[in-house]
């Protein structure tokens, strides 16, 4: 059914006053209709509509009860508030009007506080008065207490003295206080003046006290009672001190003292004092050495007395042990770097790297079994810094290396007096010929690495490389020596008067100086020498030899000179006169060692093959006929055939002679068919490949039988095949020059010959 206009009129407004229980009423009767549709959907269930209609209206009743009796009791809880804020505003309306009656009263008052202002003043004053009353007789003792506490001082009472000093600064902060709270500064000047004594008397006590913890390391053994007292006179300034830091609001004047810190100050600068500020010492080695050693012996000593006695009679938070073993420590490396700044000597710089390095740490020292466990330096810096320590060894090198080389010079001038003696060399057990030099200088070289060893791994390499260079520097200055020796002798063969003897001397020294020199690596399992000094070794070796074999050219070369000839062509004893002399020498060459011994024949056979081939392409003798030609086979068959034999003879195996070039020059010779000269010279540049187009021209003018299209035929097939020289090969040719042909001469209207 449809509202009427009136309704809709009654309702506008109730719906707009409720809106929510406009909405909640439709919820609800949309909730109904869906119910009843949902249990009424069937005819039969109909039946059972009075049983529901009946349940649903006891519900409604008891639902309206509960909403009636909740409101009821709202409503009587809202007017019991409305009654009680009646009655506050009531009262409130009271106090209001007792305010006000209140302050009136207290306007007609106001002129009554004047007298009690005046009266509060007074009763501060009396106060005050009292207070003071109360300590007057402390402060008019004030002078004779001080007195008191000077006689106690005097007579070494320092408890007593430092108590009574204690009551007497007590009551002068008292005063001070007070008055610094009040803001009375001005009256401050004239108590610091009353008690100016007191500052005198802080002044003696602390130079007592002073005194003690100066001869601490003494009093501990003799009187440890004085020390002890000092440090409990400290204690307690310490606790005044932290108990005024602490509160904060006035300090009184010369506080905070801080005698524990000056304790501290004292005992380092006694210490520091009594080892380490010592005059000037002797920068030389002995002079170092005692006073190294008193040290070491007083730092232990000292540190004995302190771990034993010392510790106990101080707190244990005052580490006194470790205070006293770090201001050793600090102390001791100060105190070196000051004495590095003197010129030490080469003993003196060892000493010191020794004393820091090795007995510092040991078991004389800081690791004394009297100090362990207690006494431990690990955790402190290094005595010598690295920096320093690779600054003291180079420098400790530097001494070390002008020592060695003023003994060498030394030395070497002994050894060069000794070639012009007039006696021969000394000799070894097998009979070679040698001079103490390499013992001296392997020995000097050796004592000094070793020595190095004891200190660091570090030194021992660097002297150990010094070593090399220095022996690298002598074997030069040797060598010049040697050649010194090699030109005085050129002027007068005489003299030395056993200058080959000498020599071979010399030879020998180098090869023991070249077999010593790996023993001196600090490496057992390195014991390869360097390409440096292994050259001046070879450089040495190779002059002295080079000298030998000049003395075997001089008495050669005369008769070198005869070679070739036709007396020699014809059958003279020319060869045999050089056997002699080469056999001589290789007498003189059995005082060497045999890998030396090998080297001398070597050399000295490659010298009389040159020489030979020298005479015989140098001189050009012509073969003018075939027998000619054939006689000069047969003699050059026989002097190569002769000397190989002795050299042969001597030791050394055919294939380590060159006299092999004479029998294929005499093939080249002898050969009958000249056409063929090409092939054969072929051979002979293959394996003489130093031989050049002047020596085959040469060895084609001694012939005698050549013409000029074999020449041409064979010189262009050796400019067709240039021949390098293998590795290890040994020149022959290359040394010997050939004369340059002369040009022929011609008259300006004669014809050329």
């Amino acid at each position: 059914m449809g509202m009427s206009a009136e309704d809709e009129r009654a309702a506008s407004p109730r719906d707009e006053e409720w809106p929510e229980a406009e909405k909640a009423e439709k919820l609800a009767r949309g909730a109904a209709l869906k119910w009843a549709s949902g249990v009424f959907y069937r005819p039969e269930k109909l039946e059972g509509l009075g049983h529901y209609r009946r349940r649903e209206t006891q519900r409604n009743s008891s639902i309206q009860s509960r909403l009636k009796s909740t409101v009821q009791s709202y409503l009587e809880g809202v007017s019991a508030g409305l009654e009680q804020l009646r009655s506050a505003a009531q009262e409130v309306q009271s106090v209001c009007q007792d305010l006000g009656a209140a302050r009136w009263a207290l306007l007609d008052s106001a002129d009554h506080f004047q007298g009690l202002q005046q009266m509060r003043e007074l009763m501060e004053e009396h106060v005050q008065l009292a207070s003071v009353v109360q300590v007057l007789p402390q402060i008019f003792s004030v002078h004779e207490v001080s007195s008191h506490i000077l006689q106690l001082l005097h007579g070494q009472h320092l408890l007593e003295a430092h108590v009574e000093l204690m009551m007497v600064e007590q009551l002068r902060d008292d005063i001070l206080s007070q008055l610094h709270l009040r803001g009375l500064s001005s009256a401050q000047a004239t108590v610091l003046s009353y008690f100016g004594g007191l500052q005198d008397l802080n002044e003696s006590l602390a130079k007592q006290l002073w005194d003690i913890v100066g001869s601490s390391l003494r009093l501990v053994r003799e009187d440890p009672v004085v020390f002890v007292t000092a440090v409990r006179i400290i204690e307690r300034e310490e606790k005044i001190d932290d108990t005024l830091l602490l509160e904060a609001t006035f300090l009184p004047p010369g506080r905070p003292k801080g005698w524990r810190q000056k304790f501290y100050q004292v005992l380092q600068d006694t210490i520091t004092g009594a080892h380490f500020h010592a005059p000037r010492m002797d920068a030389e080695g002995p002079g170092l050495a005692k006073h190294l050693a008193a040290l070491q012996k007083d730092i232990v000593s000292e540190l004995r007395v302190v771990k034993d006695l010392m510790v106990q009679c101080v707190p244990a938070h005052y580490n006194i042990l470790s205070v006293c073993t770090a201001t050793y420590h600090q102390a001791l490396t100060s105190h070196l770097q000051e004495i590095l700044r003197e010129d030490l000597d080469k003993q003196g710089l060892f000493l010191l790297l020794e004393w820091a390095l090795r007995v510092y740490h040991s078991p004389e020292m800081m690791g004394h079994p009297d100090l362990l466990p207690e006494v431990d330096v690990s955790a402190l810096d290094p005595l010598m810094s690295s920096e320093l320590v690779d600054q003291t060894e180079r420098r400790y090198v530097m001494k070390v290396k002008a020592s060695v080389f003023e003994w060498m010079q030394r030395t070497l001038e002994v050894e060069f007096k000794e070639w012009f003696r007039e006696e021969e060399p000394e000799t070894d057990h097998q009979g070679f010929f040698q001079s103490a030099l390499p013992a001296i200088v392997m020995q000097m070289l050796n004592e000094n690495i070793q020595v190095a060893s004891l200190i660091t791994d570090s030194l021992q390499q660097k002297i150990y490389n010094m070593a090399l260079e220095e022996l690298e520097a002598f074997l030069g200055r040797l060598r010049e020596a040697l050649v010194q020796c090699g030109k005085e002798h050129q002027q007068d063969r005489a003299v030395p008067k056993y200058y080959i003897s000498h020599l071979l001397a010399v030879l020998n020294n180098n090869l023991a100086l070249s077999n010593s020199t790996s023993s001196l690596h600090p490496d057992t399992a390195c014991r390869e020498v360097p390409a440096s000094l292994q050259a001046a070794l070879d450089r040495m070796q190779k002059k002295a030899t080079q000298l030998l074999l000049e003395e075997l050219l001089q008495d050669l070369q005369p008769l070198c000179l005869q070679l070739p000839s036709r007396k020699w062509l014809s059958g003279s004893q020319l060869v045999g006169s050089m056997c002699e002399v080469i056999d001589k020498y290789a007498k003189d060459f059995s005082r060497v060692r045999k890998p030396l011994f090998t080297l001398l024949l070597a050399e000295s056979e490659l010298l009389v093959a040159n020489q030979y081939l020298r005479a015989l392409l140098q001189k050009k003798m012509v073969c003018k006929s075939r027998e000619e030609r054939g006689q000069l086979c047969h003699r050059l068959l026989q002097d190569a055939t002769q000397l190989r034999e002795l050299f042969c003879g001597l030791g050394l195996d055919k294939s380590q002679q060159s006299l092999e070039a004479v029998f294929a020059l005499r093939e080249l010779i002898c050969l009958k068919d000249p056409a063929l000269l090409s092939l054969e010279v072929l051979g002979f540049i293959n394996k003489y490949p130093d031989v050049s187009d002047e020596h085959i021209s040469t060895l084609l003018d001694i012939r005698g039988d050549v013409s000029k299209e074999v020449r041409h035929v064979v010189l262009e097939m050796m400019a067709q095949h240039p021949q390098v020289l293998p590795e290890g090969y040994r020149p022959i040719f290359s040394t010997i020059l050939v004369p340059v042909p002369e040009l022929p001469f011609c008259l300006r209207k004669g014809k050329c010959a």
